[in-house]
């Protein structure tokens, strides 16, 4: 730029210097033709005017072409930083997987022992297992165990036999009332839950019964696991759907719905007009409105219904009254005497999953860390066939009066009786049965003889501990390859990713606090309640009245 202003200035000072007026010389004659002169003049004015031009035209190209590199120069090193930064970034998020990785490796090959460390936001929790914490010694858990849990335990049986006797008469009054070409088929019941695994404890004796049904023909149910599709939020890991379909609509099995027809062609079983039910038949099979999924709160409604058409049609024949324990779970009842006692139990509608022993739970019972369905189409996936088949499996491999069931009764009264004195806490009797399985399948046979109940008591304690610490609890089958084949687990639910019963710790912090302070504070009183209550037995035990039927 300063040369190009440097050549403007030196052609105007020339023009200025070889002026004729300006500068005379001394022996120049004035031409005698002046017209002539200023016509020269005039365009030697236009020849210096257009080398101007020329010249600002070159400064200012001189001028952008310089911006340009300058521009050029700036963004190359921009880049150049913006590649070194993202260069940093790949290699420190890659460092930070290969620890994680190697931290998750770390802690899946740990022996379910008690650990000893402790947790950022839990001060404290650090030193010896338990927090050092004693447990009554073998000898005072056998005298507590014999005088107290087997005691009280001991009319099960009776139980069982007087709700089962019961319901199979209010079940078959309400098949006698449904209409097979309309209402839902109501099959036999199934027995699940501690009762039917011998390890309840809790007063009064509660017997779980499922209660499966199937739609009325032409239709069926077609489930849907969650594992099936590749995206799936956490909070619906463990639900399914049940899709209503026609037998003579369902393209699962057929050909035209795995390929793609033609324009030209049409499957003669499933014609492309008949794809969709009629509304009314959707809301007659208990689906919500415009939708092939069946809905939990119909389902309910109608379970509802039918065991108080059922009951008034038997209700003669008894002397006792029969009435809902509670309101807002369906098929929750509950006996009651003349004397005032009263035997609750549950009834559970559920929907087996194809030909496994997996059923689709319409609802359970509530725990205060339980996620709620984010839908009314989504159902609980419930493994309750399969954990009892799994303990009578375990259990005929064990040592004669093995301490397995004994170990996770003491723990169940324990628990118990802490939820009273302090509320419930996020923690269940469906917890400490799935440590004591992930225990049975790591400990070999002969850890389980009789003489060794305080040493598995104690270490079913710690590992729940352990999992309380890390906020991970895995489910027994889901994701777990390790069950054994031989009971039939379907291959879907093995291959699973595994689902973390205590992931509401993570996302309710309050919750876990008061969970953690719970289990210790349970920890410090069991000593104290295994004493009193081996002295002292609570005779709360109801006699059960015979059945009285009116002929």
């Amino acid at each position: 730029m300063a040369l190009g202003l440097f050549r403007v200035c030196l052609v105007v000072v020339t023009a200025i210097i070889n002026h004729p007026l300006l500068f005379p010389r001394e022996n120049a004659t004035v031409p005698e033709n002046e017209e002539e002169i200023i016509l020269k003049m005039q365009a030697h004015e236009q020849k210096l005017q257009l080398e101007q031009l020329r010249l600002e035209e070159e400064v200012r190209l001189a001028a952008g072409t310089e911006a340009l590199e300058q521009v050029a120069e700036e963004g190359q090193q921009q880049m150049e930083s913006h590649t070194a930064w993202d260069l940093w970034s790949t290699l420190c998020m890659i460092l930070f997987l290969v620890i994680e990785l190697w931290r998750q490796d770390h802690q899946d090959g740990l022996s379910p022992e008690c650990l000893g460390g402790d947790e950022d936001e839990l001060p404290g929790l650090e030193g010896a297992p338990l927090r050092g914490l004693a447990l009554p010694n073998k000898a005072t858990l056998d005298h507590f165990y014999e005088r107290c849990i087997r005691g009280a335990t001991a009319d099960a049986a009776r139980t069982r036999e007087f709700v089962e006797g019961f319901v199979d008469d209010l079940l078959e009054a309400l098949r006698s009332l449904c209409n097979r070409d309309r209402d839902m088929e109501v099959e036999d019941f199934i027995g699940v839950d501690s009762m039917y695994e011998n390890w309840q404890v809790d007063k009064p004796l509660l017997c779980q019964l499922f209660v499966p049904f199937t739609p009325p023909e032409p239709y069926h149910f077609r489930p849907e696991l969650w594992c099936s599709s590749r995206s799936v939020p956490l909070n619906r890991r463990g639900y399914g759907q049940i899709n209503v379909v026609r037998t003579d609509m369902d393209t699962l099995g057929c050909i035209c719905g795995k390929t793609k027809l033609g324009e030209d062609m049409l499957c003669l079983l499933h014609g492309k007009n008949n794809l969709v039910l009629p509304s009314s038949e959707v809301e007659d099979l208990l689906c919500a409105r415009g939708s092939p999924y069946l809905d939990t709160m119909q389902v309910m409604k109608w379970f509802q219904v039918a065991l108080t058409r059922a009951w008034h049609r038997i209700a003669h024949k008894y002397e006792f009254d029969l009435a809902f324990g509670q309101l807002d779970t369906p098929g929750s009842l509950k006996i009651k005497f003349r004397s005032g006692k009263f035997m609750p139990f549950n009834l559970i509608p559920v929907i087996q999953c194809d030909d496994s022993d997996l059923y689709f739970v319409s609802h359970l019972p509530r725990e205060p860390s339980g996620e709620t369905p984010a839908s009314s189409s989504d159902w609980i996936l419930s493994f309750a066939v399969y954990e009892r088949h799994f303990l009578r499996m375990t259990s005929k491999a064990l040592p004669e009066g093995s301490c397995h069931l004994s170990c996770l009764q003491i723990a169940s009264f324990l628990l118990s009786k802490q939820s009273r004195l302090t509320g419930p806490s996020g923690l269940g009797n469906y917890h400490l049965k799935t440590a004591l399985l992930h225990l049975l399948l790591s400990r070999r046979a002969t850890d389980w003889k009789a003489g060794q109940l305080e040493a598995r008591l104690h270490e079913l304690l710690c590992f729940l501990e352990k999992s309380l610490l890390e906020k991970k609890l895995h489910h027994f089958f889901i994701g777990n390859r390790k069950v054994p084949e031989t009971m039939g687990l379907p291959e879907a639910v093995r291959r699973a990713e595994p689902l973390n019963l205590f992931r509401p710790f993570v996302l309710q912090r309050s919750l876990y606090l008061k969970t953690v302070d719970s289990f210790y504070e349970m920890l410090k009183n069991a000593p104290a309640l295994i004493s009193e209550y081996s002295l002292h037995i609570p005779s709360d035990h109801a006699s059960l009245p015979q059945k009285s039927v009116i002929l």
